[in-house]
């Protein structure tokens, strides 16, 4: 598939010596980041018409570089195609040469529902996918309707042809949700987090973006302030502090494939928005680029708690300084884990999630 054909390239953007857009290729390079910018919202009942990333790209492009070592790849913007199920297809094929090319693609815009092509091109790459979210809703609609942010999720945990291993749903709202998706979404074991959980700092959030393969993030799920910041804007979510905060974490994670920034509002006015998903990006970048830096050698500090006469191991990475649950010497057979997880152990009260994953 000649890639051309489908994607416009980015427009020339003037910056100075010191800032990203004078480091930005427009061809994947190995082991690089890959931006593509996605017109395509027909899956939130939108239009496929292009959009306008000037204004993002310019409050991106002239920020630090900082002297990153990663290469940052602009593709440019994908063409939408005469259909959502079209869209999807090419965009599953240009995110599999990324990995081909073990870049890490960063899909920025488009409906929610382009995650199942994100999901779908890393699945035909790897198996057992660790897939976080960020999302103030649980949607989970029929899977025999067409692809849509209704049942996109949906389509991802019954198909036969896609392998999940762990789903983490993240900065959901009790007053935007049907208590059965939440409720469902428990009895098969995967991981809920409630907004009230995440604000203020990123240690109860963290370790569900350590090991994932992918992660996108539902915009709907920021708090708008001076205008719409996505197509379905909400009072109550993720300030702008903690967003950029979780977008480093999210960058730091271990195992990070590919990436999805979904439904942000393109047409809005106001600079700051554009502003604000520049510098969620910019985050994303310095995290991705910080973990490539990290020593591959490890060393663990183990920590034995007694609750109820049961003994508990947990085990702290002496250079992160992140948490581990379980008595595995093999860290990776270890549940990840927050500081304050082992602090409440030793209050005598043992988290859920610490207890489930013993019992499996």
């Amino acid at each position: 598939m000649n890639i051309e054909d489908f994607i416009i390239s980015p427009p020339k953007i003037k910056t100075e010596k010191w800032q990203i857009g004078n480091f930005i290729n427009t061809e994947i390079i190995e082991n690089s980041i890959v931006l593509l910018f996605v017109s395509d919202f027909r899956g939130a009942k939108g239009s496929g018409e292009s959009q306008d990333f000037r204004k993002v790209r310019s409050q991106f492009y002239r920020l630090s570089h900082l002297e990153f070592e990663t290469p940052i790849c602009d593709l440019g913007d994908l063409i939408s195609g005469n259909s959502t199920e079209d869209t999807q297809y090419i965009l599953q094929e240009i995110l599999s040469l990324c990995h081909y090319k073990n870049a890490i693609p960063v899909v920025i815009g488009g409906s929610n529902d382009l995650a199942f092509s994100l999901f779908s091109a890393l699945n035909f790459h790897q198996k057992n996918i660790n897939y976080t979210q960020i999302n103030s809703k649980v949607e989970l609609g029929n899977a025999e309707e067409a692809i849509s942010e209704k049942n996109y999720l949906t389509k991802i945990l019954s198909s036969k042809n896609l392998s999940v291993k762990n789903y983490h749903h993240l900065a959901y709202q009790k007053h935007l949700n049907p208590q059965e998706s939440v409720n469902l979404i428990k009895e098969v074991e995967f991981d809920i987090l409630r907004l009230a959980e995440m604000m203020n700092a990123t240690e109860k959030g963290e370790p569900f973006f350590r090991r994932a393969n992918l992660v996108t993030l539902n915009c709907d799920a920021v708090e708008s302030f001076a205008e719409s910041f996505s197509i379905r804007p909400q009072v109550n979510g993720l300030n702008r502090r903690e967003i950029c905060a979780y977008m480093q974490e999210i960058g730091l994670g271990e195992n990070l494939k590919s990436v999805g920034i979904f439904n942000f509002n393109f047409e809005a006015e106001n600079i700051l928005n554009h502003q604000l998903l520049a510098q969620m990006i910019w985050y994303l970048v310095s995290g991705i680029d910080l973990e490539k830096s990290h020593p591959k050698e490890r060393f663990f500090e183990t920590f034995h708690v007694m609750v109820d006469e049961e003994n508990y191991t947990f085990k702290r990475d002496t250079f992160k300084n992140l948490w581990y649950f379980g008595p595995d010497e093999k860290i990776e057979n270890c549940l990840p884990c927050s500081a304050l997880d082992y602090q409440t152990a030793k209050e005598g009260k043992m988290n859920d999630r610490l207890l489930n994953f013993l019992n499996n």
